[in-house]
């Protein structure tokens, strides 16, 4: 996740903030139930290789503290958030020994969200995540003990094979952790990893006053003002992405409202948007276009036709074809509805390209740039196909629905002049399994191309 997260980023963003006041559901229970039973046999097995010795209690319940102070510094990430616990944890792994280490990290992680328990902001069966949470620490501990090495007497090679087991561990872990809880793909996972740059600067950091808490205790008290500052930043941020968090939804509701707006002013209108918005989905994940794109769309199909509400009714409802004045007119809701959206702003603007071009064609002949083949944007060119076919299955006031039938074979013979042949193909695959034998054979004649002087699409949409 980068410092400005994407879309997709931003809706795991907004799912995760909704997660933590709510129920935990069966994916949770499962990937909390597993991982915790996978580190209770780590800790185990730590435990059996290198069994504890005497304990520093002073040092160690100073290092702690400061693990409980570092876990409350949280900066959000699109799965929950990575507190600044490297700062705690380095110099408790120099105060504890290597056995002992991973309870104390589990019971820090108990300190740390009691406020959040006491205040309600945290469900107590969610405390069946702290041994995922707290699985970072089984990899350093791990290889220590197979070294039969305390951190105090370990070299640099061994000490860089701790972090980088740290790191690989709880990557791992992680991994499988959203996989299961929230069908996360691995590249979506694998973009915060981020995080682990931040672990790795602040260990320095905190290996320096690591080295002296035996014989200064009060050093870790020194991490203490850094805490500080870090928690400054993660304020900041949090702050941020919930602003960011609210304009999405402001304009996903301004988006909305619109389309309130044109079903009040036109039933049939505003009834089709949504229609077109069903299908122009579906085609889009099969052509894999990306979560932001898939957004933009669905806005631009909920809205194509939003610039109407500027035509007047008579010619909108008109039984019978317009005459070239009114098509004149007609033809302007394009740059209209573009209009609408650009003074809404953001990511709106970009919807509103994709509104002015979803009367273009692809031999060039549509309007109103005249922009042909792939200059005309994919999400254009998907909405023309599926707002074409709803307005072919569905009554007008100029003619009665067309057969399903009739409404295939007018796509397939319009394909490659009108429309994208491959949005095309897509879409008959889509709505019309049972003749994608035929559609195949069809496809492959030469498409019938409409010049592209005509002076209208082949099939009103």
């Amino acid at each position: 996740m980068s410092f400005e997260p994407s879309f997709e980023e931003q809706a795991l963003l907004a799912d995760t903030a909704e997660r933590k006041g709510s129920r935990m559901d069966t994916r949770e229970l499962i990937s909390g139930s597993l991982i915790g039973t996978a580190f209770v046999l780590a800790v185990a097995g730590v435990w059996v290789l290198h069994p504890p010795q005497s304990v520093a209690v002073v040092p160690a319940l100073a290092c702690l503290a400061v693990l409980v102070l570092a876990m409350l510094v949280q900066f959000e990430t699109p799965f929950g958030f990575t507190p600044a616990t490297q700062l705690g944890f380095v110099p408790l792994l120099f105060a504890m020994p290597l056995a002992i280490i991973p309870i104390a990290v589990v019971f820090a992680w108990v300190l740390s969200v009691v406020p959040a328990l006491k205040s309600g902001k945290l469900r107590a069966a969610r405390l069946i995540h702290v041994p995922g949470n707290s699985f970072f620490v089984i990899g350093p501990v791990a290889v220590l003990a197979l070294a039969h090495v305390e951190p105090r007497g370990a070299g640099a090679a061994l000490l860089l094979a701790a972090l980088a087991a740290q790191f690989v561990v709880d990557f791992v872990v992680s991994t499988v952790r959203f996989v299961i809880m929230r069908s996360a793909s691995f590249a979506t996972v694998l973009r915060a990893n981020w995080v682990y740059v931040i672990d790795a600067a602040l260990s320095g950091v905190a290996l320096v006053v690591a080295e002296d808490i035996h014989s200064a205790p009060i050093a870790a008290l020194a991490l203490v003002p850094l805490l500080g500052l870090l928690a400054m930043f993660a304020d900041e941020r949090h702050r941020r992405m919930q602003s960011m968090l609210e304009l999405s939804s402001a304009y996903r509701g301004t988006a909305l409202v619109l389309g309130d707006v044109i079903e009040a002013d036109d039933g049939y209108t505003g009834e089709h948007c949504k229609s077109v918005v069903s299908l122009a989905l579906d085609v889009a994940e099969h052509l894999g276009l990306s979560p932001e794109r898939q957004r933009n769309l669905e806005f631009a199909a909920l809205l194509h036709d939003v610039g109407k509400i500027a035509i007047p009714k008579e010619i909108i409802n008109k039984p019978g074809k317009l005459d070239p004045h009114e098509w004149t007119i007609i033809k302007t809701h394009t740059l209209e509805g573009q209009k609408m959206l650009d003074r809404v702003g953001g990511f709106m603007r970009q919807v509103g390209m994709i509104v002015r071009s979803h009367h273009e064609r692809w031999d060039g002949g549509g309007y109103p740039d005249g922009l042909a083949g792939e200059r005309i944007p994919l999400e254009a060119r998907i909405i023309s196909c599926c707002d074409t076919w709803n307005a072919m299955r569905t009554d007008r006031p100029y003619r009665t629905a067309l057969s399903h039938e009739v409404a295939v074979a007018e796509l397939l013979s319009n394909a490659g002049g009108q429309f994208d042949p491959h949005v095309v193909d897509t879409f008959i695959r889509l709505v019309a399994p049972a003749e994608q034998s035929d559609a195949a054979s069809v496809s492959s004649a030469a498409p019938v191309r409409v010049p592209a002087s005509a002076p209208a699409p082949a099939i009103p949409a």
